[in-house]
């Protein structure tokens, strides 16, 4: 097997190709900018700038390094030019049933002070205000069947931000961003808050195909007469049952699920809707609002899109644990924003980049292998490869400087000698 320094110094070309490619018809500093994040946040598995001035190895003091990197992190916004870039890499692997998974997530900065446009969080869950810090927003195309994970936009955002018009208006500029690449392919699956009659009204005239979770105050019309979701879902007979294991905390659990569905309209528009009841997953009834055509799909089809969004939740959960996203300390909101982007632009380094040719498969497996040394490949693979990287750069300190050829004993000549 090769030695670990032959291994890194491909690792190092592919993620120099990859920064490369990123930062095409970007001036110079802006895409050297770009290498250099996306080695670090690799070679260090932080975004801290410390911990990626370090992983860089450069032959001069620390602090310069980190200065000149936090100097343009905050010089231009990235985030569009980055956003674009991963969407005409990734729009290719998405088809017609690839689930569009939007999530909604936010970093938590209690302690923070100066960084600029600090903003209230809420608990998704209480809907109360948490903390301050700053709300994400990502799309992932996902397979239902397969393990595939294409990451299509990144984005932090901050309500306190000059630009800012409402979380609406940032959730239908990441679709408006994405649709504008693949079209109408794909199913868009949202959770709560994915049923708000503004984002469902552009969803339906931009023809895009849907499944959103529903809360219960909605109301919905149905045999003519308007009433909540909630009532709808308690009287809908579920006479399709369906057995599911879910993993929780690492506890697995079988539940019983029993299903149904209704013919349902929004309030003032004609095209039909189904309402899917689930029943038996929690105390109350799960609601999914689609306008995909159950008689076709079947009601298993339904809910297994619905539950291909949980892998975009742990996408988010893999982003803030694997590259410790919480502990951002970039002050500037440009340079804030840049980072994230930048780590969901590794993200799609290791779900996508390595596995997109035989040699990079190749490269893929001996990475594992690094990663299995100290741990089994979880379920989520991006963990085992993150750590992989981690492992075989953690060893490489050279950094992305390039590697100095030795000088050769041997007389040489710059003429060449015809024969």
């Amino acid at each position: 097997m090769e030695n670990d320094s032959k291994i890194a110094g491909k690792i190092k070309a592919q993620i120099t190709r990859f920064g490369n490619w990123l930062g095409e018809g970007l001036k110079k500093p802006d895409k050297k900018f770009l290498r250099e994040i996306i080695y670090g946040i690799q070679a260090s598995k932080d975004v801290k700038l410390s911990n990626i001035s370090r992983a860089l190895g450069e032959d001069i003091p620390l602090i310069k390094t980190e200065t000149r990197l936090s100097r343009n992190a905050a010089k231009a916004d990235l985030a569009e030019v980055v956003n674009q870039r991963l969407l005409e890499g990734g729009k290719t692997r998405i088809k017609e049933d690839t689930v569009l998974a939007i999530d909604i997530g936010d970093i938590d900065k209690p302690y923070a002070r100066a960084m600029e446009y600090l903003a209230l969080v809420r608990d998704g869950s209480t809907g109360e205000n948490r903390s301050t810090g700053y709300w994400t927003i990502e799309v992932i195309g996902a397979d239902v069947e397969g393990e595939e994970l294409v990451p299509l936009y990144g984005e932090l955002y901050s309500q306190e931000a000059d630009d800012f018009v409402s979380e609406n208006r940032q959730i239908l500029k990441a679709i408006d961003a994405v649709v504008s690449h693949v079209g109408s392919r794909g199913i868009w699956a949202m959770d709560r808050g994915g049923d708000r009659g503004k984002l469902l009204e552009e969803i339906l005239e931009k023809g895009l195909k849907f499944v959103t979770r529903l809360r219960g105050d909605r109301h919905l019309e149905c045999d003519w007469d308007k009433k909540r979701a909630a009532v709808l879902a308690n009287k809908c007979p579920c006479t399709h049952e369906r057995t599911i294991e879910i993993e929780k905390d690492g506890i697995r659990e079988t539940k019983r699920l029993f299903l149904g569905s209704k013919r349902v309209y929004l309030p003032g528009y004609s095209e039909p809707l189904t309402l899917m009841v689930v029943k038996g997953y929690g105390e109350r009834p799960l609601m999914l609002l689609t306008n995909l055509d159950v008689g076709k799909a079947g009601l298993d089809r339904i809910l297994e899109i619905y539950l291909t969004r949980w892998k975009c939740e742990e996408s988010y959960r893999f982003i803030k644990q694997g590259y410790n996203l919480e502990d951002i300390r970039l002050q500037s909101y440009t340079g804030l924003r840049n980072m994230v982007v930048l780590v969901q632009a590794v993200f799609y380094f290791v779900s996508v980049e390595l596995g997109r040719k035989l040699k990079l498969n190749i490269l893929l497996k001996k990475v594992y292998e690094k990663a299995k040394r100290f741990f089994e490949i979880p379920e989520f693979r991006q963990y085992a490869i993150a750590d992989g990287i981690y492992r075989i750069l953690f060893s490489y300190r050279a950094g992305l400087r390039e590697e100095l050829l030795k000088p050769s004993p041997q007389l040489s000549f710059s003429f060449v000698t015809l024969t």
